[in-house]
């Protein structure tokens, strides 16, 4: 049986601390960005795509509301679950004091790295969703600038500084300008940032598509300054959905449909052809299904492009995806079963900290189980090697 070596993983989450951005804009436009009020809860919140719609109360318990303009919404111990049995967590809204403290604070969260069998972490935001799309709503675009930079001010000088490598940032980028998002990615990337979140399909945002070439001045500059497009799930705020009366475990269970959607966009776009270093990484949305679609888009550009239309790719759409493309999981045996037609240089490992479905405490007894029957390169690869290789990270190879 193969030894799991220190797990880097590429997808886990930040709780932002509440004076994340009242501590960064000036003074006047405190209350005009995202900050923190006491407030009573109400119903239960409304789950419209990858947002909540909720709203304070008159009477009952008494919890932290990020408020931002005209939307409101609670910390809920589904996003900071971490160390919680399965049956105690819900969409219950908890404050700073009910949820671990490594949610939010970045000493003890490597304190609970260390603890749970892994050397280095990919941290996502929360509050702003998974790509900053909070922000692509605000109204006022001058505050949304500011608050942007302020996220990512935070993530590099705060989070991750004095980790040793060990917090990765992720920045945000204003999504609404995509000449203002490059001046953003290359201000990120000369201090080291190599990892941009994205939307998995920009054009659900009522933003331009990847195949417009709108883009193509930040793929550009994340090819030239070696910064991933990191797309996570729900990163689309629409989801797949099969009714409006369906139970939230349909869309639990078909929510890496968003991922797949996303793939089989670019790769039958021009982009990845047209910026042959730009890599593209899909978080949390597991990895069985990609045989499937890899068979599937080389069968459709080999037979079909003459009847739906030129792919605008020269090659199998399958070669741009080994070349440059990755994604991860943490519960996917199915996979496994199927990795060499995924890709061995091609997955790499997550734990998910600090969300319901993540792998904390145990994830070293869930990665021997998975990894079982894998000989020592791969799983080396797997849980390590790939994601140094992937995001340029300096820390040693297994």
């Amino acid at each position: 049986m193969a030894t799991i070596p220190p797990i880097i993983s590429v997808d886990d989450h930040l709780v932002e601390p509440a004076d994340l951005w009242t501590s960064r804009l000036p003074e006047r436009l405190r209350e005009k960005g995202p900050h923190v009020v006491m407030a009573p809860i109400d119903e239960k919140p409304i789950l419209d795509g990858a947002m909540y719609i909720e709203k304070p109360g008159t009477s009952g318990k008494v919890v932290p509301w990020w408020r931002y303009e005209d939307h409101w919404y609670t910390l809920k111990r589904a996003i900071a679950a971490a160390g919680y049995p399965a049956e105690e967590v819900s969409l219950e809204a908890v404050g700073y004091d009910e949820m671990r403290p490594g949610c939010w604070q970045p000493g003890e969260r490597l304190k609970d790295m260390t603890a749970n069998h892994v050397d280095a972490s990919l941290c996502f935001p929360n509050y702003p969703r998974f790509a900053g799309q909070i922000f692509l709503r605000a109204k006022d675009k001058e505050v949304a600038h500011l608050c942007v930079k302020a996220y990512n001010d935070y993530m590099v000088d705060e989070w991750c500084a004095g980790s040793d490598g060990r917090l990765v940032p992720v920045c945000i980028v204003p999504l609404w300008d995509v000449e203002l998002a490059v001046q953003e990615l290359r201000r990120n990337a000369a201090r080291g940032v190599k990892a941009v979140a994205f939307s998995e399909c920009p054009a659900w945002l009522d933003l331009p598509s990847i195949h417009s070439g709108y883009w193509d001045p930040l793929f550009a500059a994340c090819a030239e300054t070696g910064t991933v497009v990191s797309m996570h799930i729900g990163s689309g705020t629409r989801t797949t959905r099969t009714s409006t009366d369906a139970p939230d475990a349909v869309h639990a269970t078909s929510i890496f449909m968003n991922s797949a959607a996303s793939m089989i966009d670019f790769l039958f776009s021009p982009v990845l052809h047209r910026f042959p270093d730009l890599r593209l990484f899909y978080a949390e949305a597991q990895i069985g299904w990609i045989p499937f679609v890899l068979d599937r888009v080389d069968d459709v550009w080999e037979t079909h492009r003459w009847s739906v239309g030129d792919a605008a790719t020269p090659e199998p759409p399958s070669t741009y995806y080994h070349r440059q493309v990755a994604s991860c999981f943490f519960k996917d045996p199915v996979g496994l079963e199927l990795l060499d037609r995924v890709g061995r240089d091609n997955i790499m490992f997550e734990t998910d900290y600090p969300h319901q479905d993540g792998t904390f405490p145990n994830t070293l007894t869930v990665a021997e189980k998975l990894f079982a029957d894998l000989d020592q390169e791969t799983v080396d690869k797997v849980c390590r090697n790939n994601a140094i290789r992937w995001f340029g990270l300096d820390l040693p190879l297994a």
